[in-house]
């Protein structure tokens, strides 16, 4: 319990200096929600998509799940880019990868999952479509780098094929990589 009372210790000296800085700052908060950016990330732990881009809550619609797939008849990422492009009005989608992703790492290998073997099984499908590239590279960290790089363009392209995306000129979609072992972001289309 020590370790969760750590949290709730730690959000309220946080609340505390955003008051400080800003007596209002909670109240504008809570009226508007009004980000130009909707970030589909991974749900890896180093990769905070506000703290990495520097953006305050409000300003960034975020979603995150492992390796950062953008899965077409999955419903909630779908409701997530729906709501985002038709109520929020984001002008810019961006499906950020990152190297050392060990939901990639995790595809990459013949090993079973368990539960987790449905969804790295979107990721083993861009690595046998793209097979021939990928393990012509001579290091497996290069491959592991490529299948990022793949899989966030495999996403990418997903959405902007998606009706409400593609009939709005405002919208525009962006692929990423973040490098953990620097901490920059790194266009991969745009």
């Amino acid at each position: 319990m020590e370790i969760l009372n750590k949290i709730f210790l730690e959000n309220k000296a946080w609340a505390a200096d955003k008051v400080h800085r800003d007596k209002e700052y909670f109240h504008k908060l809570a009226f508007i929600q009004e980000p130009d950016f909707l970030w589909i990330g991974c749900s890896d732990s180093r990769v905070p998509a506000n703290e990495i881009t520097n953006t305050e809550p409000g300003e960034m619609f975020v979603h995150r799940n492992i390796a950062n797939v953008v899965d077409i008849n999955d419903i909630n990422i779908m409701s997530v880019i729906q709501y985002a492009v038709e109520y929020l009005k984001v002008k810019h989608i961006i499906v950020c990868g990152h190297y050392g992703c060990g939901g990639i790492k995790a595809a990459m290998t013949q090993e079973s999952f368990g539960n987790m073997d449905v969804w790295l099984k979107k990721i083993k499908n861009i690595y046998s479509k793209n097979a021939a590239i990928i393990d012509a590279l001579a290091t497996e960290e290069d491959k592991h780098k490529k299948m990022v790089e793949l899989n966030v363009l495999e996403g990418a392209n997903k959405i902007k094929e998606i009706d409400f995306v593609k009939n709005n000129s405002d919208v525009k979609v962006h692929g990423w990589v973040y490098d953990l072992r620097d901490g920059i972001l790194q266009p991969v289309t745009d």
